[in-house]
């Protein structure tokens, strides 16, 4: 079998490399803008509705709108994974998100690649080099020293015992790890279904089985009640999925997959900076993060650990 050779063409590789861990950086302070307002199944509706019909749009213009008969020979159960994974993982992380922070959120989401990277060890009998293992160690370092300190700066804040913030937060972290689990799930799931279908032709399928899922819960009266700064979040968090997803792959056509992956690790980095920015332009707007530095020394872990996972076997 040929394998995939990428066209050399790096300069265009890095550029949307860049533009995805951006799209993916500022997605969670999007999310938390308009939390406020809907909640998370009217969002996760709406994203996937916005996604499968910007894709539909595209597959019609190419005259490739994938054919009944094509889908058919894919097992159903893959496909079923697939999308019961993805839905978890929209559930899942917009619920982390909420309980939590931006930042937080996506410093944790990172447990979406290891998760990913075990399970290609598991399954597909992948093997680690010793840098990878390497990796790995500096990530959970990162992990736990984050989360460490976040507890210790909500207890300075609170009085007398743990505080219902504090439990809150502990319940939000295990459902974003849990969110890091059930997207691992649907990306091993569509590794397998990419040896038989094209990569547009499977989430054009997924967008619209979970749009309709989200359909039977969402609320879409609820929008009328957003505000113009609250409707350009939600649209944006519409476009983000195709958008990131589109540029991401076409990313993978120019340039080697680790190094991209290298890229996207650093989209912690991007949140943070991004809510600092955010507080100080529109202080109302979103709710401010207080990171220490042993805290933001954590989350600089996360990304060398995830950047060493990726980069360990060039």
């Amino acid at each position: 079998m040929e394998l995939h050779r990428t066209t050399g063409n790096w300069r265009l590789g890095l550029g949307l490399s860049l533009i995805t861990v951006t799209l993916w950086g500022i997605l969670p302070i999007a999310l938390a803008i308009i939390l406020k307002k809907l909640d998370i199944y009217t969002i996760n509706w709406f994203r996937f509705v916005t996604a499968f019909i910007l894709l539909s749009c595209y597959l019609l213009k190419q005259g490739n709108i994938p054919k009944l008969s094509q889908l058919r020979s894919v097992p159903l159960y893959l496909f079923a994974i697939a999308i019961l994974g993805l839905t978890a993982n929209y559930i899942f992380f917009v619920m982390g998100l909420k309980a939590t922070s931006p930042s937080h959120a996506e410093v944790l989401i990172q447990s979406a690649g290891l998760c990913l990277s075990l399970g290609g060890l598991a399954i597909f009998k992948e093997r680690y080099t010793r840098y990878q293992w390497m990796g790995v160690s500096i990530l959970i370092a990162g992990f736990m020293g984050f989360f460490y300190e976040q507890l210790k700066v909500l207890a300075t804040e609170s009085v007398g015992g743990a505080s219902p913030l504090e439990n809150r937060y502990i319940n939000g972290s295990i459902i974003l790890l849990l969110a890091g689990i059930t997207w691992a799930i649907y990306a091993l799931a569509q590794k397998q279904l990419l040896t038989q279908l094209d990569s547009t032709h499977i989430m054009w399928t997924i967008y619209g089985a979970c749009g309709l899922i989200f359909w039977t819960v969402a609320k879409p009266q609820t929008l009328i009640d957003l505000n113009a700064i609250e409707w350009i979040a939600l649209i944006f968090c519409g476009l983000n999925t195709v958008i990131a997803y589109g540029a991401f792959a076409e990313s993978l056509q120019h340039w080697e997959a680790s190094r991209v992956s290298a890229i996207l690790a650093l989209a912690p980095i991007f949140t943070i900076v991004s809510m600092s920015i955010t507080a100080w332009l529109a202080p109302g707007l979103v709710t401010p993060e207080h990171l220490t530095s042993f805290g933001l020394f954590g989350a600089i872990l996360v990304v060398a650990g995830s950047m060493s996972i990726s980069l360990g076997k060039s």
